[in-house]
């Protein structure tokens, strides 16, 4: 059953994580919209509203009208601005709102040398786009809206995970000594935001961290999915020697190195992990062939 004060959901952002969301709403009964820049058919029967700022165009005031319940997954965009706050905050104040979800990113923290972050973890971004988050975060914050912040490590599941590049050949085994990433499958965000919604809302940190329990190499992850394939490994690459190959995006998401804590979710809150672990997680994301 839904919380009882969940009337409407909109999604701004209806793609991996937010269109699963909004699926698991609709399915509990409750009435539920997803904004696309150019509506499609992938997320029917999720009712759509197009938002493209780019484009000029924006859902009407009377489309939001009634939203009780507001996630938003876009991110930053071109000038670190959030979208949402640059082009409809005016009307937000005017909405019923009761949970305003911010999907932001474990990035806010920066790099820690392998250490543990948790929620109260000083935030200290290095790259930009972690730096806009924090700014979009803060950003949301000064509404005064009942704002729930979401950090996530990188997203796994269906369709995202090293499967695709390991039967394609394009997979790369890199070694970076110490190095490790946090994770967390894309069900337990739907999981523990469903989990959060059904709280009392004094009991809803405001700050939430959504991870699995188990950070580690990325040579480790490939091992393993190897194995559930049963293909081979391709050659390991230290990272010195390919650093200058890889693109500037792979290149900061190699840069960084944390532990994502999500003991305030599953000790403090109670959540059960579905996906304690990619060991768990890569199986249920398998292809199917």
């Amino acid at each position: 059953m839904p919380p009882a004060d969940l009337e409407r959901l909109l999604v701004f952002g209806g793609g991996y994580t937010g269109g699963r969301f909004a699926a698991a709403v609709q399915a509990q009964g409750v009435a539920t919209a997803i904004t696309r820049r150019q509506p499609g058919s992938d997320t029917a029967p999720i009712r759509q509203l197009t938002f493209d700022p780019a484009a000029g165009l924006l859902p009407s005031v009377a489309e939001l009208a009634g939203t009780t319940h507001l996630l938003v997954t876009i991110p930053p965009d071109s000038d670190g601005q959030d979208p949402v706050l640059a082009h409809l905050g005016a009307h937000l104040g005017d909405l019923p709102l009761r949970w305003v979800g911010y999907l932001s990113t474990t990035g806010v923290f920066g790099d820690t040398g392998g250490a543990w972050v948790a929620e109260d973890s000083a935030t200290r971004p290095g790259l930009p786009r972690s730096r806009a988050r924090l700014a979009c975060e803060q950003a949301w914050r000064a509404r005064g809206l009942p704002l729930q912040v979401i950090r996530l490590p990188a997203i796994y599941g269906p369709g995202r995970t090293p499967f695709a590049s390991l039967l394609d050949g394009s997979a790369r085994l890199i070694h970076k000594p110490g190095q490790v990433f946090s994770r967390v499958h894309v069900d337990d965000i739907v999981g523990a935001l469903l989990h959060c919604l059904h709280l009392p809302a004094p009991e809803r940190p405001d700050t939430l961290i959504v991870a699995d329990e188990d950070p580690c190499p990325s040579s480790e992850t490939l091992g393993y999915a190897a194995h559930l394939l049963g293909c081979k490994l391709p050659e390991v690459q230290t990272f010195e020697r390919i650093a200058t190959s890889l693109s500037p995006m792979a290149r900061s998401f190699w840069s960084e190195n944390r532990r994502a804590s999500s003991l305030l979710l599953r000790q403090t809150l109670g959540y059960r992990l579905h996906f304690p672990s990619y060991r768990t997680g890569f199986p249920a994301s398998r292809p199917l062939n």
